[in-house]
């Protein structure tokens, strides 16, 4: 990803174009050139016919430049940085602050193109320009103040985050209406990465999330509860009052029945698969055995109480943290 960051201190995540792509691109439209000189020099050649050789030379010469310059030119200023070549690819052109291209920068592109980039240097020009860029900016870039981008990335796949059984009724009575679309996201992908951060960075980026989400919600995460349980708790119930506000029923069940229950009958897992229970995150003090035992004695508390989730809740309002730290 690029390190643009825009006027407005926007960091913007843009892959730039490399030399492969790039080049595909631009042999599928050299192509579609070639077969519109074909096509309508052909039909130049018979209404030119009889014509003064003079002129003759003079009309085949500017369709011959509108053809190499016009077309990567009017399709980058029609489409907004996107010749047919660069749509097949998913590319397009942008300029270095990330807005659209505009009708000289295009213009500045193509004519670098014919006189320095392809046409008189056989695309040498081109080549070793991208080669030396970190962006993959060739002479025609360079002087545009443009640079080709991939639109079509991999996305993300977002896996449903869920709670502990026993953190439902705790949950159910968050005020989440302080909590932001962009800090939830922020949230989410934590959960998704948490299997791939080091245990420290993880712990102290967790720590700091929990903190603005707590802020948020109008109450501190529960004492010895690790920040990812906190963090998929708070998610896990958002999401549910988010379902049952599509589905119209405000009134939906709490926890698995609303669709966010523990994967295969199992422990719960996070954004990326990592098993978020009670007593701590798989890996770290705590973790799987103690995630266990808190479940084990979650449900202990569950079945004196009738086996339902109001035992739990009455077990844990008095103590005013909601579920269970780890023992």
């Amino acid at each position: 990803m690029s390190d643009l960051v825009t006027g407005e201190a926007v960091s913007l995540d843009l892959q730039p174009a490399r030399l492969a792509s790039r080049a595909i691109a631009f042999t599928l439209d050299l192509l579609m050139q070639g077969a519109c000189l074909l096509l309508f020099g052909w039909g130049l050649g018979t209404l030119l016919t009889g014509v003064d050789p003079a002129l003759g030379t003079a009309v085949v010469l500017v369709f011959v430049v509108a053809v190499l310059l016009g077309w990567p030119v009017g399709w980058e200023t029609a489409t907004r940085g996107r010749s047919p070549g660069k749509m097949a690819l998913g590319l397009r052109v942008v300029r270095d602050d990330g807005g659209p291209v505009r009708f000289r920068h295009a213009l500045v592109r193509g004519l670098v193109g014919v006189f320095a980039d392809f046409w008189t240097t056989v695309g040498c020009g081109a080549v070793i320009s991208s080669l030396a860029s970190t962006r993959g900016k060739r002479l025609g870039d360079q002087a545009a103040g443009t640079f080709v981008v991939r639109e079509r990335t991999p996305g993300a796949r977002h896996v449903p985050v869920a709670m502990h059984p026993a953190a439902a009724a705790w949950a159910a009575s968050l005020d989440l209406s302080g909590l932001t679309d962009d800090l939830a996201l922020q949230a989410r992908q934590y959960l998704g990465r948490l299997g791939q951060l080091d245990p420290a960075v993880a712990g102290a980026l967790g720590m700091r999330l929990a903190t603005e989400v707590a802020a948020r919600v109008g109450i501190p995460a529960p004492v010895g509860v690790h920040p990812a349980e906190f963090l998929a708790a708070v998610l896990a119930e958002r999401g549910r009052r988010a379902y049952a506000r599509e589905a119209g029923n405000a009134t939906a069940p709490v926890g698995a029945a609303a669709g966010w229950g523990p994967v295969g009958g199992g422990t719960p897992v996070g954004g990326s698969g990592v098993p978020v229970a009670v007593g701590g995150v798989a890996g770290e003090p705590g973790g799987a055995g103690a995630g266990s035992g808190s479940s084990g004695s979650a449900g202990g508390g569950a079945e004196s109480g009738a086996g339902s989730g109001r035992g739990v809740a009455e077990g844990e309002a008095a103590k005013g943290t909601g579920f269970k730290p780890p023992v």
